[in-house]
């Protein structure tokens, strides 16, 4: 691998919903080579569910971008509300490396509380539990599987273009919040 992370890399994020929402919520993946974006894909997960593994495995090994792909970055850990990802088995599935990455700190004892309401909820906080320390890197917060600490640095270094945010989360965001508001906005 060359010096300074990843260059082919896939960034998913899910699509805004209203509190109430029942179903299933949109989620878009924003693939980059490099600093330039080659393509989108997009699918849908339950909200609350438990198929966000499932769904990206399916998604990414179908895609015409998967043979080139080095890299499945995930805005959080969850999809479409508490559809938590299992980042273990999907790096096994696809055979790449997967890097969570949050803006801030994830308070897990708030997040294990409100499993504590969700349907499954059990599983679900055992999956985040899997994933692994959240450390700090880069000016974000990741989870990862399948990547060195400094792999994720790196790579986040290369992406984080505009903000601290790699390009490719920032895109999928993006695309996910002007697609569903009718503008894209950015998060605070």
């Amino acid at each position: 691998m060359k010096t300074g992370g990843f260059s082919h890399v896939i960034g998913f994020d899910d699509f805004p919903f209203e509190p109430g929402h029942r179903g299933n919520v949109k989620i878009v993946g924003a693939v980059y080579a490099g600093l330039r974006l080659e393509g989108v894909i997009s699918a849908h997960v339950r909200r609350d569910g438990r198929n966000s593994t499932q769904v990206l495995t399916r998604l990414v090994r179908h895609c015409k971008f998967y043979p080139g792909l080095q890299l499945v970055m995930l805005q959080g850990i969850a999809l479409g509300g508490f559809n938590v990802v299992d980042i273990h088995a999907l790096s096994e599935a696809l055979a790449l490396p997967v890097l969570v990455v949050s803006r801030r700190r994830p308070d897990l004892k708030a997040i294990q509380a409100a499993l504590g309401k969700v349907r499954g909820g059990r599983p679900k906080w055992a999956l985040v539990q899997k994933a692994g320390d959240i450390e700090p890197v880069a000016g974000v917060w990741v989870q990862r599987c399948g990547l060195t600490l400094r792999q994720a640095e790196q790579t986040i270094q290369r992406f984080a273009v505009h903000s601290n945010i790699p390009e490719p989360l920032r895109t999928a965001h993006l695309i996910a919040s002007g697609v569903a508001t009718g503008q894209s906005r950015a998060r605070p």
